[in-house]
Order: structure tokens, then C-alpha cells, then sequence
């Protein structure tokens, strides 16, 4: 058996080729929407992609499914019972997809979404043994799945009773400890509260080291655990559709156009019906950026926060460090589902500079500062996750977690205003959002809470 995980950083997601070598066939789960790296693969190993399957209709990205379609004659599987609008071939729950001396056993485990299923990897030439456990959204490492993507707190309580049927009666009363598991969503997804650094696990060792598992012996606790609202992460709003989108069956790229180099002139120019996006670091977005512009740092949690601040369907101009950033920022946009960028601006902010053309600045307050001005009534929004809220806090802090800002910045009503987060790229990405909105006076507190906490000032907790 060929078998290859591919970890995306950025959007904390891992997908798989599996593979079996006797007759060349191989199936990818959980495709993200640039797939020249499981026909590579493939090709390198002399593979044959031969189906694809979703784990469930993904909320964080879009898949690449009909990539895979458009490049090769790919069967695409679908669960039974999911309602999706894309051609597919259905499998129910406890069938097997045999591939030579590779199968794939269709686990229904819901909890995460309704649909959901996981695949169990039987190897035969290594015995009748399951190899492995394709998860997908339902065991993490340390954690679950998060419960509450597809409906209120109830929606979310009855999603997390199912889980904890799904992992008692599918899971840990039936699978050997030896087990290996390998989810889609891992470190750096926003699909679970807590998900470990770890790529993969083994069933026995979340046995005894994942928390909410622990808890399973008592539904009612295990179900509260589960629904922690404010423990996990604020949902990005971009979020909302993509699942539909999914579900649906997502529309080919189809060849895609560079982004053109376009000159400061021709920038000015696009700039009426777009949003520039600044992917710069903070610091440099600081110190000089053209007006109204977003500044969301090109990095690992680029495509979360940019699709925080993007409208859907948003005509978009970037500002790049670097013209080898180009791609990556394009394609980091095209998996949550915006399309290609209009254009670059060449020679960057240099380029904008030396035109003299105005630039804006983004005034920071260093945390000693902050201190002494919080005292003369400079607001302060605090723009974190729930749970690092809810653990330390400066006292005179509003909140409003980031993921909520573009929906609630008429509620930041004082000015000036400083923001801050766990170390500054958050708050500059939500001070540039505030800035777009009309906010005359907003700062960014440079360091965020790291370096509040590293002066020794005071915080307070619930």
C-alpha cells in the first residue's frame, strides 16, 4: 500500500492518497483546490488516481474535487445519505471500496456534520487487520471535531449527543488501540478547540491522553464538553458558505490567468470597485500603506483572516512583499473561495512611495504607554479568541473576538481606540478593517498581550 499525507499549514487541513500498488489505483480524501500535488505524487510513484471522497462538506475550505474531475477520469464517491448536488457514485455505511489488495470500509460517523463519514484502510498484504483510520473531522489529535458549525447552542448540544454515540459505538468499542489515525483537521484548523501539534495518532494514545475523551463515561459531561461554546474558536464568517458551496459541488478553475503586474497608475486606477489587500507583515503595513487598504500578513493564518475581512465576491488588489509571494496569496484566496486576484502592485510600496502618492500610517502604542493612557480614557478593544479572553485580560479591555468585527464594528463606538491580541498580527488586521470602516483614530498595540504580560502589568480573569 502507497500511502501520503499532505499538510497545508494554513488552513490546518491534511489530505490523502492512498494507494495500492498492485494494480496502480489510488483515491484521494479530503482534496484541497490546488491538486498538482497528488497528481505529482502520483506520478512519481506510478499511481493512477482512480476516485475521490470528501470526509463531509467542508466549512473551512473549499474542496478540490472537481479538479481532480477536470484533469482525469476520477470516480467521485459520496456517502448515501449526505444531500449533495454533484454527480457520484454512493456508498453506504459498512461497505467496502475495494482497490487490489487495498479497501476502504465507509464508517457513518456523525457528530461533526450529519453526513459525516470516516474510512478505515485495510491493507491486505499485511493481513485482515485495519491499517488505519481516515478520520476526517470526527477523532482529532487530543481532541474532537467541534459540534456547533451547523446551528445554535441546541442544534450543537444534539450534534454532541450523536458524537458521543459515534465515538463510543464506532470508535472506541470497536477498533483495536494499535490503530492509527489520521485526521483532516489538525494544527492550525479552527474545527476543534484544542487540537494537538501532532500529525496523526494512534487510538490507544488518545485513549489516555485526550481530555474530552476521558469525559465519555458520562454522556451529560462529555456533552457539556463538547458545547464549551466559549472555548472554541469564533467561527470566520467566510465560513458560512462553504459548506454550501461543498455540498453543492464546487465550479472548476479551469485554467487559471496570472495576476497582472499592474503599475502605480493602473493600481490607482483598479483601486475604485476593489479592496487592496496589504499582505505585509504588520510592522511594514505600520510604517507606511495606501489608504483604506486591509492589512492581513501573508503567513499561516492568511487565508482565515483574510477571509474574515473579505466580502464574498470581493474584487481584489494585492500588496506583496515580494512578487514571489504572488501565487501563494492567489492561491491561498482561490481555496476559500474568492476569485483571482485583479492585479499587484509592482515595485510594491516602494513603487507607490517614489510616485508620490499619499500614504497612510498605522499609529502602535507600546504596552507601557497603553498603561499610563488607559487612565485617561483611551479604549481598549481586545480582539482574541473566547477562551484566550476568558483566561487573562487587561481589566479595562472591551471584547469583541476578530472573527465578529466585520459584523460588529458599529459597536467600537470610543476613539481613540487601541487594539490588541495575543502578539499584534490580529489586531492589525482588525485595526485596518476599523480604519477602512471610517475610525479616525485607531492604534495598534504593538507586542499585544505577550508583551503586557512580559512588563508584569496587571490582568484579571473570569
Amino acid at each position: 500500500m502507497f500511502f501520503e499525507q499532505f499538510y497545508l499549514e494554513s488552513l490546518g487541513h491534511a489530505s490523502y492518497l492512498v494507494g495500492d500498488e498492485k494494480t496502480g489505483a489510488a483515491l484521494v480524501l479530503d482534496s484541497r483546490r490546488d491538486v498538482d500535488c497528488y497528481f505529482d505524487a502520483a506520478r512519481r510513484n506510478g499511481l493512477r488516481i482512480a476516485y475521490t471522497m470528501e470526509t463531509h462538506g467542508h466549512n473551512d475550505y473549499l474542496s478540490g474535487m472537481s479538479e481532480l474531475r477536470a484533469r482525469q477520469d476520477v470516480e467521485v464517491l459520496a456517502f448515501s445519505e449526505a444531500e449533495v448536488g454533484y454527480e457520484n457514485r454512493p456508498v453506504k455505511d459498512g461497505e467496502l471500496v475495494e482497490m487490489g489488495d487495498v479497501a476502504f470500509e465507509i464508517v457513518h460517523t456523525p457528530g461533526h456534520t450529519p453526513e459525516h463519514v470516516s474510512l478505515l484502510v485495510y491493507d491486505r498484504d499485511g493481513g485482515d487487520e485495519p491499517a488505519m483510520l481516515l478520520s476526517g473531522g470526527s477523532l482529532l489529535v487530543g481532541d474532537l471535531g467541534r459540534p456547533d458549525l451547523l446551528g445554535g447552542r441546541e442544534a450543537a448540544r444534539e450534534a454532541a449527543i450523536t458524537f458521543c454515540h459515534t465515538i463510543q459505538e464506532r470508535i472506541l468499542f470497536h477498533l483495536p488501540d494499535h490503530l492509527e489515525i489520521y485526521p483532516t483537521h489538525v494544527s492550525g484548523s479552527l474545527c476543534g478547540g484544542n487540537i494537538g501539534s501532532r500529525l496523526s495518532t494512534t487510538l490507544g494514545y488518545e485513549r489516555k491522553t485526550n481530555a474530552i475523551l476521558a469525559r465519555i463515561s458520562s454522556s451529560e459531561e462529555f456533552v457539556d464538553e463538547c458545547i464549551r461554546l466559549d472555548n472554541l474558536p469564533a467561527i470566520p464568517p467566510y465560513w458560512r458558505r462553504m459548506r454550501k458551496q461543498n455540498m453543492a459541488g464546487v465550479t472548476s478553475l479551469g485554467v487559471l490567468r496570472e495576476p497582472p503586474a499592474l503599475r502605480t497608475t493602473d493600481f490607482e486606477e483598479a483601486i475604485d470597485g476593489a479592496i487592496v489587500l496589504d499582505c505585509r507583515q504588520p510592522d511594514a503595513f505600520s510604517s507606511g500603506h495606501i489608504d483604506r487598504s486591509l492589512n492581513v500578513g501573508l503567513g499561516p493564518s492568511f487565508a482565515t483572516w483574510a477571509g474574515t475581512v473579505l466580502p464574498d465576491g470581493a474584487r481584489v488588489l494585492l500588496v506583496l512583499e515580494s512578487p514571489e509571494d504572488l501565487w501563494d496569496a492567489t492561491w491561498q484566496l482561490l481555496r476559500i473561495g474568492y476569485d483571482l486576484p485583479v492585479g499587484w502592485l509592482s515595485g510594491g510600496m516602494n513603487a507607490w512611495r517614489n510616485s508620490a502618492r499619499s500614504v497612510a500610517t498605522m499609529p502602535v502604542v507600546t504596552v507601557h504607554e497603553l498603561r499610563a493612557r488607559l487612565a485617561e480614557g483611551l479604549h481598549l478593544l481586545d480582539v482574541r479568541q473566547p477562551a484566550e479572553w476568558s483566561s487573562r485580560r487587561i481589566a479595562e479591555a472591551d471584547f469583541i473576538t476578530a472573527a465578529e468585527i466585520p459584523e460588529r464594528a458599529g459597536e467600537v463606538t470610543g476613539e481613540p481606540v487601541a487594539v490588541v491580541c495575543g502578539g499584534g498580527y490580529r489586531s492589525s488586521v482588525v485595526a485596518s478593517l476599523l480604519a477602512r470602516e471610517g475610525h479616525e483614530d485607531v492604534e495598534v498595540v504593538l507586542g499585544g498581550m505577550a508583551a503586557w504580560n512580559a512588563a508584569g502589568y496587571p490582568t484579571t480573569s473570569d
